[in-house]
Order: C-alpha cells, then structure tokens, then sequence
C-alpha cells in the first residue's frame, strides 16, 4: 500500500480517499473493471477487504461473487461526498401486494410436517338451531403445525428464553420501511454478504427475492437446491439490525446444515424470520411499507402471517 500526502502522525479523519483498480465477478455472469479509481475512505489505512465493500456499497452494485483490488494507494484529499439514490416516498395511490400463500387443507409446506385439517367444528345446518329463521353461521376448525403457509420465526422458535409470538414488538413487524433484495439468475443457492453489501437494511423488512417459490406446490420446492443465506450473509445481517428478514424460499438455511445458522445468526440478534414469501417480483426494490404480524401466542415461536406491501403508485 502506497500513502501520499502530508503526514504529520494525526489522522484527521474523512480526509482520505484510496486510488486503486478493481476486478468485480458477478454471480449471474460477466465482470468489471476499473482502473485508478477513487473513493472516500476513513482512515489512512484500509484493508483490501473493507475497500471492496465499500467499493460495492457507493456504487450499488448488485449480485457481486467476488471483488479484487489492486495497485492501492491512500491520498490524503478532501472527500468528495457520495450523492443519495433513494427516492422519498410521496403520498398519493396506494396499491396493496399479498406475499403469503393461501393456506389449504392438506398442502405441504415443508417435507416431514403434517398439512393442514380444515374442517367445520359448527356447520351452518347446525347452526340454524340457535338463530332466528334465515340466520346462520359457520365456526371452523383447523388443526395444524405452525409452520404452515408463509411464517414468521420468533426468537422462542430457536431459543427457550427468547421473545415469543406474544412478546414480539409489533413494531418490528408491520408499517416497516421495505428494501428487496434481487439474487435472481445464479445457479449457486448459496446468498453470500457481497450480495447484500449495496443495500441500506438498517431498520427495514429486508426480503430476499430468489424467485423459488415458482417451485410451490411442486416436489422441487423441497427437493431441489433451494436458495440460502451463508453464515457471513447472516452475521453481516445481524450486525446490520434490520427490523426483519423474509425470503421466499424454503428455508432462510441450508437445510443439509444442522447448525442452522441463519436461524441461530438472526434470532439471536433478536431480528424475525419470515419464510416462504411470495410475489416478491411484484415489488419495487424500495419506497414500499411492509406489513406481517402473526397473532399474539403465549409460549409458540412460529405462526402463518398474511404479509402483505402497500406501495405508492403515483
């Protein structure tokens, strides 16, 4: 590493900026190239590894595997600042998204689990007993596993001290800023940090759009290489603190590693899991409220949600 400029032992901090050249591989093809390229840096030292991701995050590059540098010098200069891209959300047409799946009698969710028993515990025949002629009414009855359909994970469904369905704040679940993250067009299921590097997460329904849950209802759900998060994904998430993680995949881990990392990763860092989505392709990548909140039960740490995007048209 090569440091320019007047050094007087005092790092005056957000006066440096680093000079290098890059190699970026995408994990859906191609690659690119930069040469004496600038950045604003922190401090008068980087490591290659914190360069490439701040390299990754400036310029939103999206589906990244893999980022190189080379021939690195540090210049002491004034920063040059990094321009907004957000768009501030402006009131106006709303349109409503549902991303759960319908849940129906005997459906499988994931493989080993029961599906569903939707029955009536009061049918309308039986009900006419108790009303006045022309009035009735049904009460169902539906027996089943909580993880069915599209559910959330609390911190309870990992860990016996951790917050259950009914000590969940709910302001983690609904009226949440939302960020989706595309990994579309890869063949490896393996969802590695680089990926969500771009990515402001901090405080947002962060969901993972893989595009798997076109296998639903089929044998390849549950039995192909379906998408996942890495542990590095996950503690990169973690140590980030979105308000919650949703992925429309069959599982947010590996299913082939009994660690479960990112169930472990992320739940401990006290953040909800929902699993399963659907739609996601419907969504903007931001400037949409998301909204999932399962119902209030003691001791349970999972349960289906009705998730659902509200984004202004106008």
């Amino acid at each position: 590493m090569i440091v320019t400029g007047k050094d007087d032992g005092v790092d005056d901090g957000g006066q440096w900026r680093a000079e290098f050249d890059a190699e970026v591989t995408f994990a859906n093809g191609g690659s690119l190239r930069v040469e004496a390229f600038r950045l604003d840096v922190p401090a008068a030292s980087v490591e290659d590894q914190e360069l490439g991701e701040l390299f990754i995050r400036r310029l939103g590059l999206l589906m990244v595997e893999s980022v190189r540098i080379q021939r690195k010098r540090l210049l002491r200069e004034p920063h040059k600042g990094t321009p907004g891209t957000g768009t501030p959300g402006r009131a106006g047409r709303r349109r409503t998204v549902d991303l759960s799946h319908v849940i129906r009698d005997g459906m499988t969710t994931y493989p080993g689990l029961p599906g569903p028993e939707i029955s009536e515990h009061i049918s309308r025949p039986a009900s006419r007993a108790h009303y006045a002629p022309g009035t009735e009414f049904t009460i169902g009855k539906i027996t089943m596993v909580s993880n069915t359909g599209t559910y959330l994970d609390s911190p309870f469904h990992r860990y016996p001290d951790g917050p259950d369905l009914a000590g969940l704040d709910l302001t983690r679940l609904t009226d949440l800023e939302g960020t989706v993250i595309r990994v579309l067009g890869t063949h490896n299921p393996a969802i590695d940090r680089e990926m969500l590097l771009p990515h402001d997460v901090t405080g947002r329904a962060v969901l993972i759009h893989t595009g798997w849950d076109q296998h639903w209802a089929t044998d390849h759900y549950a039995g192909g290489h379906h998408p996942y998060l890495t542990t590095r994904a996950a503690q990169w998430l973690a140590d980030n603190k979105p308000a919650l993680v949703g992925i429309d995949s069959l599982n947010i881990d590996n299913t082939r590693d009994g660690t479960r990392p990112a169930h472990t990763l992320l739940l401990a860092a006290g953040i909800p899991v929902i699993e399963h989505l659907r739609g996601l392709e419907q969504l903007p990548p931001h400037n949409f409220r998301f909204h999932a909140a399962p119902p209030a039960i003691h001791n349970m740490g999972t349960f289906p949600v009705r998730a659902y995007a509200i984004i202004n048209t106008d």
